[in-house]
C-alpha cells in the first residue's frame, strides 16, 4: 500500500496548490440541507400534494405552523452560514447589518431577519405561482388538470424554485440562491439564474435546455418552449455588473431552440419568435420572427 500512501500525500499537496479546500474557518451551506429545505417548501406551498400520507384538513393550521417553524429553524442555520461566509470573504458586519434590516446582533440575528422577511413574502410568492400554474394549464392542451401541472410539469417546478431563490438573491444572501437554482436545474434541465426578473403568468413548455441568464427581464404572460436561450453576447468578467441579457416584454411567445442575446436586446410585447431563430437586436412589438430559406424574417403580426 506504499503507492496509496504516496497518492494520498500527492492529493493533500494538490489541495494547497489549487486552493480546493475550504480554508475560510467556518461552515458552508449544506447541499443536502438546501435540497431538504426545497422539499419542505414544496409541502408548505402546496399542502396535500407532496406528503407521503394524507393531509388532515381539519388540522391544517396546526400542521402548517409545525412545518413553518421547523423550516424556519433550518433556513436560519443555512442563511447564517452564508452570511458568515460573506464576512470571511471581506464584507463588513456593519454592511451586512444594514443590508439585512439594521440588525447589530451578528450573523445569527441577520439570518433571523432574512428568514422572517422570507416568510412574510411567501403569500405573495404563492399568488404569483397560482398565476404561473393557470398559465401552464391554459397554455398546454395536454394538461388535464392543475394538479397535473403541480405534480409533473418541469417548467412549473423550475419557476417555483426560481421565485423562492430570487427572494434570497434580492437580499444578497450568498451561495444559497445559486444552490437552489442548480438543484432544480439538475432535476429539470432548466437553468434559471436566481437574479433573473420574471413577471407573473410565466410558462415554460417541455423545458429541457432552457437557459435564462442573470440580468434577464421577463414581463407578464410570457411563454417559452424547450431549448430557448436568453443569454449574453459577451461573457467577459469585467462586464459582470452590467445588464448582459435580454428583456422580454409582456405577451411574448418564443418557440423551441430560439436564441436571444444581449443586454440591449428587447423583444417587443406581443411578439412571436419562431423556432431556432438567432436574435441579437431588438424586435418591435407585435412582430412575427421566423427563418425562411435561411434568412431571418421580421414582420408585423396581422
Amino acid at each position: 500500500m506504499r503507492r496509496l500512501d504516496k497518492s494520498i500525500e500527492a492529493l493533500v499537496n494538490s489541495y494547497d496548490s489549487y486552493g480546493l479546500v475550504n480554508h475560510s474557518g467556518g461552515g458552508l451551506p449544506s447541499r443536502e440541507s438546501i435540497e431538504d429545505i426545497i422539499s419542505s417548501l414544496d409541502e408548505l406551498l402546496f399542502p396535500g400534494f407532496w406528503e407521503k400520507g394524507e393531509l388532515d384538513h381539519h388540522n391544517l393550521r396546526l400542521i402548517t405552523g409545525e412545518k413553518a417553524n421547523h423550516l424556519a429553524r433550518e433556513l436560519i442555520r443555512e442563511v447564517e452560514k452564508s452570511i458568515g461566509f460573506a464576512i470571511r470573504q471581506g464584507r463588513k458586519l456593519d454592511e451586512i447589518s444594514r443590508d439585512y434590516g439594521g440588525s447589530h446582533g451578528g450573523c445569527r440575528a441577520a439570518a433571523e431577519l432574512v428568514v422572517e422577511d422570507f416568510f412574510e413574502e411567501i403569500p405573495k410568492i404563492l399568488a404569483a405561482l397560482a398565476l404561473d400554474m393557470e398559465a401552464a394549464f391554459r397554455g398546454d392542451p395536454a394538461a388535464k388538470s392543475t394538479a397535473e401541472v403541480i405534480l409533473s410539469y418541469p417548467g412549473f417546478q423550475a419557476i417555483v424554485v426560481h421565485r423562492l431563490a430570487h427572494f434570497f438573491w434580492t437580499r444578497q444572501v450568498p451561495l444559497i440562491p445559486r444552490m437552489m437554482s442548480e438543484f432544480v436545474h439538475s432535476r429539470t434541465g432548466i437553468d434559471i439564474h436566481p437574479g433573473a426578473q420574471i413577471g407573473e403568468s410565466f410558462f415554460i413548455d417541455h423545458g429541457t435546455g432552457v437557459v435564462i441568464g442573470e440580468t434577464t427581464v421577463i414581463g407578464k404572460d410570457v411563454k417559452l418552449y424547450q431549448g430557448v436561450t436568453l443569454g449574453a453576447l459577451s461573457v467577459r468578467k469585467e462586464e459582470a455588473d452590467k445588464k448582459r441579457h435580454p428583456t422580454i416584454e409582456d405577451g411574448v411567445t418564443i418557440y423551441a431552440n430560439a436564441t436571444i442575446l444581449g443586454g440591449q436586446t428587447v423583444i417587443g410585447r406581443g411578439s412571436i419568435l419562431g423556432g431556432s431563430v438567432w436574435i441579437t437586436e431588438s424586435v418591435p412589438p407585435d412582430s412575427t420572427v421566423y427563418i425562411r430559406a435561411g434568412d431571418l424574417v421580421i414582420k408585423p403580426r396581422k
